[in-house]
């Protein structure tokens, strides 16, 4: 087998442990009963895990149409995840966060881009306390 081959089988290999560890093959079995395939199987799972800001929303946007978004994310608040991307938020020292902020010096608009995203995060949060998820 060629190299990039292999590497592929093994990280669909790691990615399929990940998630069965990870979200539990009762969601996975889920998702399937409701026609869908979960994204965080489909690409590698350190993407949900990732210090970049930019992958962090790159996985929270694969997480939107996810037909167990609110289960994961239920599931996560519940155990108390240290970090990562949990039903479409992001998890922060076991905290949901707006956003990740990226390293090195503040930008000179920071403040408006965090009350933006303060404010998305509380659109969400309503949205999910009328789904019966309760965000911290």
């Amino acid at each position: 087998m060629r190299p990039n081959v292999e590497k592929t089988i093994e990280m669909r290999e790691e990615t399929e442990f990940m998630t069965d560890t990870l979200i539990g093959p009762e969601l996975r079995d889920q998702a399937r009963e409701t026609g869908g395939d979960l994204a965080c199987r489909e690409y590698d799972a350190d993407l949900w895990f990732s210090e970049q800001p930019t992958e962090l929303e790159f996985a929270k946007s694969l997480c939107t149409d996810c037909p167990v978004r609110l289960a994961c994310l239920a599931g996560a608040l519940e155990r108390h995840e240290p970090w990562g991307v949990w039903g479409g938020e992001i998890f922060e020292k076991g905290n949901v966060v707006a956003r990740k902020r990226p390293r090195g010096r503040p930008r000179k608009d920071a403040a408006l881009i965090e009350q933006a995203a303060q404010a998305e995060l509380a659109e969400r949060t309503r949205e999910l306390a009328l789904a019966g998820v309760t965000v911290s």
